[in-house]
C-alpha cells in the first residue's frame, strides 16, 4: 500500500500544477537562502527541519557516571525509586494508585525466611536417581527444601525457562547423552545469575567416553563447562558428586542474599518495562504537541533563519520535558549534544529528504487546505521532530539511572537509534497524515 494515499479525484489537475510549482519554488527559494545567503552546507528542508539540536549549544560534558546497582541494598533503594516514580506517574494522570500492591511484593520479597531450595531439573526420558538418594546427598548442617519438578517436554511451541524456578536458590539439571536441541534451547534461557549445575550420568553414554566427553563439552557453551558434573551412575558415588552444591549452601544467610538481588533484578525489569509503557504514553501526548508547536512557528516566521531559531526553541522545550518523564537529571548542556547527535544522524540517513518527497506527491490533505511551500516546510519539520523525538525516548529509555551519558557511545549508537525510530515512525505515517491534515486545515486561515 502507498505511503501517501491518492487523492487524484479531489485534486484539479491545474491548480495541482499550480500547487507544486509554488511548493516548489518555495523549497528551491529556501534552498538559495540557506546555502548562498547563510552559506550553510546542504541548504533546503534537511538543515531547516534539523533544527532539533544541529544549531544547539555546542561543548564537552564531563564523562558518565553510572548509577548501575551492585548490592542488595542498592537494589532495594532502586526499587524504592520505581515505587515513587510510579506513584507520580499516577497521580498525575489520575490512574488508581497501585503503589501498595506493589509494596507487599517487595515485601515478600525480601522477607523470605523459608529453608533454602534446590530444585532438581530434567527432561522427558531421563532417569533421576532416587529422591530419597538426591535428599541425602544434598543435606547438610543447615535445612534444605528439595523440589522435584515434573519432566521438561523434549517438543513444545516455547523454550521459555519455567517462572516457578526462578525463586529457586540453586538449580539442578540432569541432562541426556547425548545433549537434545531442546536441552540446549532451556539452558539459552535459565536466569543470568541463577546459581546452576548441570549433570550428566556418564553411563547413558554407550560410545567410548573419551570420544563422547570431547562432544559434549563441544555442544556446550564455554560458560558451563565449571558447573559441569559427571556422574558414573554408581549410587554410593552420588554425595561425592553433589559436594561443589553442598559447598555452596553452607552459607544460606549468603545464598539467600544472593537470590534476593536477582530476583529484584527480575522484579525491577517487570516494574520497569510497566513504567516504560506510561512513559511512552504521555511522551506519545508531548510529541503530538510538540511537533505541531514546531511546525507553526515554521510556517509563522518570516525567514528561514527564523525558521530555523523557532524550531531549536520548539525542540528545546519538548527535551526539557523529556527529561521530567523519564527523571533524566542531565544538564540542558548534555541535552542540547545529545539531540545534535540524533538530529545529524536523522539529517544523515536522509529522513527530511524522504518526508518533502512524500510530501510532495500529497498536493493536498483535503478539499479547503492546499500546501504552501512553509505548509509544507512545517510537516517536514514536524516529521524531524517526531523521529528526533523517539529516537531521544529510546536513547533516555536505555540511560536510566546514569547520572550523564556516555556521549563517546552515542555517537556509535546515534545512527541505529535514529533508524529504528525512523521505521518505527514510517510504520505510522498514516497516523502522521491523518494528524497533519487537521493541522493543515487550522493553518487554511492563515494561507488564504
Amino acid at each position: 500500500m502507498p505511503l501517501v494515499p491518492s487523492l487524484g479525484s479531489l485534486i484539479d489537475q491545474p491548480r495541482l500544477l499550480r500547487t507544486i510549482a509554488l511548493a516548489s519554488g518555495g523549497l528551491i527559494a529556501a534552498q538559495w537562502a540557506l546555502a548562498d545567503v547563510l552559506h550553510i552546507p546542504g541548504g533546503g528542508l534537511g538543515l531547516l527541519a534539523i533544527g532539533g539540536g544541529v544549531l544547539w549549544l555546542r561543548g564537552s560534558s564531563p564523562r558518565p557516571t553510572y548509577r548501575t546497582p551492585s548490592t542488595l541494598k542498592a537494589w532495594i533503594q532502586h526499587c524504592a525509586e520505581v515505587l515513587d516514580q510510579f506513584e507520580a506517574f499516577e497521580t498525575q494522570a489520575g490512574l488508581v494508585c497501585k503503589r501498595q500492591q506493589r509494596q507487599d511484593q517487595l515485601d515478600a520479597l525480601l522477607h523470605r525466611s523459608d529453608p533454602l531450595g534446590v530444585a532438581v531439573v530434567t527432561s522427558e526420558g531421563v532417569q533421576l536417581p532416587d529422591t530419597g538418594r538426591l535428599q541425602s546427598a544434598l543435606s547438610g548442617r543447615h535445612p534444605l527444601t528439595l523440589c522435584m519438578g515434573k519432566p521438561l517436554p523434549s517438543a513444545s511451541s516455547s523454550w521459555s525457562w519455567p517462572a516457578a524456578l526462578d525463586e529457586q536458590d540453586a538449580l539442578l539439571v540432569w541432562l541426556p547423552l547425548p545433549l537434545r536441541a531442546a536441552d540446549l534451547l532451556r539452558l539459552q534461557q535459565v536466569p543470568e545469575r541463577q546459581s546452576i549445575w548441570l549433570v550428566v550420568n556418564q553411563a547413558d553414554q554407550a560410545e567410548d567416553w573419551s570420544t563422547a566427553y570431547p562432544a559434549l563439552l563441544a555442544q556446550l557453551p564455554e560458560c558451563w563447562h565449571r558447573q559441569l558434573l559427571i556422574w558414573d551412575g554408581a549410587p554410593d558415588q552420588l554425595r561425592a558428586l553433589l559436594l561443589p552444591i553442598r559447598r555452596q549452601l553452607q552459607q544460606p544467610r549468603l545464598q539467600r542474599d544472593l537470590t534476593r538481588q536477582r530476583l529484584l533484578e527480575a522484579l525491577h525489569r517487570e516494574w520497569q518495562a510497566e513504567l516504560e509503557a506510561l512513559r511512552r504514553e504521555r511522551f506519545r501526548t508531548l510529541l503530538v504537541r510538540s511537533q505541531w508547536l514546531v511546525a507553526g512557528a515554521v510556517v509563522a516566521s518570516p525567514l528561514p533563519s527564523t525558521d530555523l531559531l523557532s524550531v531549536a526553541v520548539g525542540n528545546g522545550l519538548l527535551l526539557r520535558e523529556m527529561g521530567a518523564i523519564w527523571g533524566c537529571s542531565w544538564s540542558p548542556e548534555v541535552l542540547q549534544v545529545v539531540a545534535r547527535h540524533l538530529a545529524a544522524a536523522a539529517l544523515g540517513q536522509g529522513v527530511v529528504e524522504w518526508t518533502g518527497q512524500a510530501l510532495l506527491g500529497l498536493a493536498k490533505l483535503d478539499g479547503g487546505a492546499w500546501i504552501a511551500a512553509g505548509v509544507l516546510q512545517g510537516l517536514s519539520a514536524a516529521y524531524l521532530t517526531r523521529v528526533v523525538g523517539s529516537s531521544m525516548a529510546d536513547w533516555m529509555a536505555l540511560n536510566a539511572g546514569v547520572a550523564e551519558p556516555d556521549l563517546e557511545l552515542l555517537k556509535q549508537q546515534a545512527p541505529l537509534l535514529v533508524a529504528r525510530a525512523t521505521e518505527r515512525e514510517r510504520l505510522d505515517w498514516q497516523s502522521f497524515l491523518q494528524q497533519a491534515a487537521g493541522w493543515v486545515r487550522s493553518q487554511a486561515p492563515q494561507l488564504n
